[in-house]
């Protein structure tokens, strides 16, 4: 096989990998139109690749907060730096429901989301990725454990009375 055939193995593994990762992909451009929607976005927000893109991701999502999500993305475009968005600063950054509806313990999807800039061949930021995880377990498991402990120093607290 020759090195351009292997190259387009290659570029065909990443595309795939990139659209069946189990983390929310998403690629802007500087005015915050959709270059990239993986399957894990399509399934979770409904909206397929094909109408997601071109289309701003305000215009997708106008329940998203404007300002602070425009604030976020333009140092990174700036900056040239990655920023983390952690669940609880904003616990529910695209309104996702909750796949495991039975055995989980949220109605919403809570999600980590890190904002990265892609770089250009020539240094220029014209894109940036959002990278979105899932972390409802690790959040209804903390704010259980934290009810719990709450619940333990009020008894603690009654019981030292």
């Amino acid at each position: 096989m020759s090195n351009e055939a292997d190259g387009m193995v290659d570029l065909h593994w990443m595309f795939d990998m990139l659209h069946h990762i189990d983390v929310g992909l998403v690629v802007l451009d500087s005015k915050y139109r959709v270059k990239l929607w993986n399957n894990f976005m399509e399934n979770h927000s409904g909206v397929s690749s094909s109408i997601a893109k071109e289309q701003s991701l305000l215009a997708l999502y106008p329940e998203l907060d404007t300002g602070w999500l425009y604030q976020k993305l333009d140092n990174v475009f700036a900056l040239n730096t990655p920023i983390f968005i952690s669940w609880e600063q904003r616990p529910h950054f695209f309104p996702f429901k909750s796949y495991r509806p039975i055995t989980g313990m949220a109605n919403k999807m809570y999600q980590n989301v890190a904002i990265r800039p892609i770089s250009n061949p020539d240094g220029s930021i014209k894109n940036i990725c959002l990278v979105v995880y899932d972390v409802t377990d690790i959040a209804t498991n903390k704010m259980a454990l934290s009810a719990a402990n709450h619940k333990l120093r009020r008894l603690s607290q009654a019981l030292s009375k």
